[in-house]
């Protein structure tokens, strides 16, 4: 028996504080990361300021948060 292994290249997305929205989060798919917004998958909401990073689970898509930025929060 053979095994097939296929490497997807992660794709990581670097942002700065204020791409953020509100909630601390951003949207994948996103026109930040060269996507197509119309043949995309469906549409998730990454909480980025938890941890400084989220993963879509749907196209492994890293967002980022940028060396030495930091969310402070809503408005």
């Amino acid at each position: 028996m053979t095994t097939a292994s296929t490497t997807r290249q992660e794709t990581v997305v670097e942002l700065k504080a204020s791409d953020l929205n509100g909630n601390g989060g951003v949207f994948c798919p996103s026109p930040r990361a060269g996507m197509k917004l119309w043949n995309g998958h469906p549409r998730v909401f990454l909480d980025v300021a938890s941890t400084g990073q989220g993963r879509c689970a749907y196209c492994g898509t890293v967002y980022r948060l940028a060396a030495g930025e930091h969310f402070d929060g809503g408005h």
